[in-house]
């Protein structure tokens, strides 16, 4: 039952982590929203209206994201032992340098792609 619960919280804790956790990721993540907004502005051809109503969107939705992710973690505290809080913590931590680590894999082999 534990194992049970645990996978479903890290099933619905995972997607958030990247965006939770502040400093390299974070930044990353901040440049892909923007990058979103310049890829749909041109994309699409928006006016500048378009433009700030969308970047409006998108900023909700990082905060209804943010608070989302703030209450599962109050809910899952409510729930699991520290030391599985921890674990979890751990296992987050985890993930987020793994995929850091791919991530920076792939902007290296793009880049080494688009110089040849």
């Amino acid at each position: 039952m534990n194992k049970k619960i645990v996978t479903l919280a890290m099933a619905l804790a995972l997607p958030l982590t990247a965006a939770a956790f502040p400093g390299s990721g974070g930044g990353c993540l901040e440049g892909h929203r923007g990058n979103r907004l310049e890829r749909i502005t041109k994309t699409l051809d928006l006016n500048d209206e378009q433009k700030g109503k969308l970047e409006v969107i998108f900023k909700e939705q990082k905060e209804k994201s943010d608070a989302i992710h703030q209450e599962t973690r109050n809910r899952m505290q409510k729930v699991l032992s520290s030391e599985q809080m921890s674990k979890l913590d751990e296992l987050k931590k985890s993930h987020q340098e793994k995929w850091q680590k791919r991530h920076e894999e792939w902007k290296t082999k793009k880049q080494s792609e688009t110089q040849n």
